[in-house]
């Protein structure tokens, strides 16, 4: 199938012998990846997809997911199946409310400053705790500039353009990072948000949707998601 695929769990091992495989969630909507009758696909990390399979049961246990297939009822079935993750395709999406994005939307912006200067780019999404925050990275600078999620640095985000606009304040620059240059043009279900509640999700992009799933953030501006 064509397309880009996006992990939504990390198949860790088998469980019990009715052909239960223990999954660690990379998603926000597990609710809707693991019910019965959910159709994913089974990859091997940095592979393309091989095989799809329809969930028959779910259910939490610990800090796993404990998943069974429709046609695959023994351990036998599944046992070769750790370390593969589970993902779906980009059809398969769950679309985000307005002002929310999937991770995967964000990694990789051009990051500018509302007076025009070029920060760099987006390269990861943390989240430490209220808010997320976004590491952007220089070429030309040592340190990577972390910025906090909120509507008062985060002043937009245009995906069309590839590029995200913020306002730097007071502290987040040392004095290298300071001397960055203007804007060029050049141009993971987790979800994160922006001043204007921009949030993002989690997937990883094309065959290393492992990356990425969707997870969302703990409050708006700059917020972000895990899954398909």
């Amino acid at each position: 199938m064509d397309g880009s695929f996006y992990t939504v769990g990390v198949i860790t091992g088998t469980h019990g012998l009715r052909g239960e495989v223990k999954v660690l969630s990379r998603t926000d909507f597990e609710e809707i990846r693991f019910k019965p009758g959910a159709e994913l696909w089974l990859r091997r990390p940095g592979e393309a997809p091989w095989r799809q399979v329809t969930v028959r049961g779910a259910r939490r246990h610990k800090q796993w997911w404990l998943v069974s297939f429709e046609g695959l009822p023994s351990i036998s079935d599944v046992e070769a199946w750790k370390g593969m993750e589970l993902c779906v395709h980009e059809s398969q999406l769950v679309p985000l409310p307005a002002g929310t994005y999937y991770l995967h939307q964000l990694i990789g912006l051009r990051v500018v400053t509302d007076d025009g200067r070029w920060l760099g780019e987006l390269r990861d999404v943390l989240t430490p705790g209220a808010n997320d925050v976004y590491v952007v990275r220089h070429p030309q600078h040592p340190r990577d500039l972390l910025l906090p999620a909120i509507p008062d640095c985060i002043l937009d985000v245009n995906l069309d353009a590839g590029v995200m606009t913020v306002h730097l304040l007071p502290g987040l620059l040392d004095d290298e990072t300071a001397g960055r240059g203007k804007a060029g043009r050049d141009g993971d279900e987790q979800s994160t948000g922006s001043s204007s509640g921009v949030s993002t999700a989690v997937l990883a992009p094309g065959t290393q949707d492992a990356a990425g799933g969707v997870k969302k953030t703990r409050r708006p501006p700059a917020r972000s998601a895990k899954d398909g």
